[in-house]
């Protein structure tokens, strides 16, 4: 079975590697009689050494234009799924083009990807399914901002009301910069800002895979936004994560599949745009109740990293079963008891402006530690011959640039082990957080 997963960073490192890793018992390639072939688009030192490399050559996921293009690719290659990993291409309509090849497609179209693309939009979808968010306004003059600042409670919550690589939120009890933040989202061509109240509370990650009609929650996750230990300094676009959550009570993702999954999917159906791939419910614990935060179209990163490290039943059945509508005939997934931790190395400067080309060292080293493994974010390889890379110097490529992934038996054990193997990698100058997995502290992640 040939499968093409779209996306080169860190995100889809985990799910490559989780597709290989559970694939052992795969229903879908038993009943094929068939073993997993995996392309993925090329450019990443990680997932090239698992998957076969495919260049798009001009052709860029996150273009329209290239949709048709890239579309075209999965077809030469008889590919009979693809996974769309990014946001970008979501937004961009590349699932449509990819069905429109007769392919089978892990991702909602470009009208379902608006729940991520659109603030706006996704509160306008939420408030018809009524599900429970925070009161919001959207605005598109100064003189509009001004009056949500004046209605809405404090702290301040600012929104892009566009894509803006999990870095367009501001929370601040500063007015003025709050303001700021919100001119600067209506400077964009077509520039809109979502204000909304402050939630209270602790934040939880939870996926839910649907088929856009059936849905099917994976397990809570908790990831860290803010640059620095504390949650102090700027967001970013999370700088670490782990799982489970031992303080969460154990019938979370039942009441959010109910109260939140299953009535979204139900209206984008009626909407005429059904919801097929993974709803990502960012959610607030907050003391009125678990309210919406955000919704993603897409794995979320780095809660990938911890969440998939957990899983046990094959990733490939769940996935391609959602983009089949076949989700009920699958069974549950099953997940380890062991506890899984990321801490994510980014480059200096990041997020406003990273340096990058720094050489790395120490990833083999860090590795060789017992249920550690290191997912490629924003690297490349060089000076090595094409056929090997025996010789290769590995090279800082983004601003986040490793994920440290430790899983054990306990969050405790699992944490240890992660900030040992960062201990072994000699990275100049990279930033990361010491508080990953902490708790009460991690509370207010």
């Amino acid at each position: 079975m040939k499968v093409l997963l779209i996306g080169n960073g860190g995100r889809e490192h985990a799910i490559a590697r989780a597709l290989i890793r559970t694939g052992a018992h795969s229903r879908v390639l038993a009943e094929r009689g068939t073993p997993l072939e995996l392309f993925a688009q090329a450019g990443n030192p990680g997932i090239d050494r698992i998957a076969t490399p495919v260049d798009f050559g001009d052709a860029n996921p996150a273009d329209p234009n290239s949709s048709d293009a890239i579309a075209q690719r999965a077809r030469d290659l008889n590919a009979d799924l693809v996974i769309i990993g990014p946001e970008a291409p979501l937004v961009a309509g590349l699932a449509d083009a990819v069905r429109a090849q007769g392919i089978a497609c892990f991702g909602p179209g470009k009208e379902a990807a608006r729940l991520e693309a659109s603030k706006s939009f996704a509160k306008t979808v939420m408030d018809e399914a009524g599900v429970a968010t925070a009161r919001s306004f959207t605005c598109q003059t100064m003189d509009e901002v001004d009056q949500a600042l004046r209605t809405c409670t404090t702290p301040h919550v600012v929104k892009d009301d566009q894509l803006a690589a999990g870095k367009g939120v501001l929370v601040t009890a500063d007015s003025d910069a709050a303001r700021e933040h919100a001119r600067h989202c209506l400077d964009r061509p077509d520039g809109a800002v979502v204000i909304e109240d402050y939630l209270d509370g602790p934040e939880v990650s939870l996926f839910c895979i649907s088929d856009g009609t059936h849905v099917v929650p994976l397990v809570p996750a908790q990831d860290f936004k803010r640059l620095q230990d504390a949650n102090e300094g700027p967001n970013t676009g999370g700088m670490g994560a782990y799982s489970p959550l031992p303080w969460l009570h154990d019938g979370l993702a039942d009441e959010v599949v109910r109260t939140i999954a299953e009535p979204t999917v139900r209206r984008m159906a009626q909407r005429g745009t059904p919801f097929t791939g993974l709803l990502y419910c960012g959610l607030a614990m907050s003391s009125n109740g678990v309210r919406v935060v955000e919704f993603n179209v897409r794995f979320g990163d780095p809660e990938t990293q911890v969440v998939l490290e957990r899983l046990e039943s094959p990733l490939l059945d769940l996935l391609d079963a959602a983009s089949r509508g076949t989700l009920d005939q699958v069974a549950a997934p099953t997940w380890s008891d062991d506890a899984a931790v990321t801490v994510v190395l980014a480059s200096p400067g990041y997020p406003v402006r990273a340096r990058t080309g720094q050489t790395i060292r120490g990833a083999e080293a860090a590795e060789e530690l017992p249920g550690v493994h290191l997912i490629h974010a924003g690297t490349k390889s060089v000076g090595a011959a094409q056929d090997s890379e025996a010789h290769a110097t590995l090279v800082a490529d983004g601003g986040r640039v490793l994920d440290v992934v430790a899983r054990a038996a306990t969050i405790d054990e699992a944490r240890r082990a992660a900030y040992e193997a960062i201990g072994r990698i000699d990275f100049p100058e990279c930033q990361f957080r010491r508080d990953i997995a902490q708790w009460p502290d991690g509370l207010s992640a």
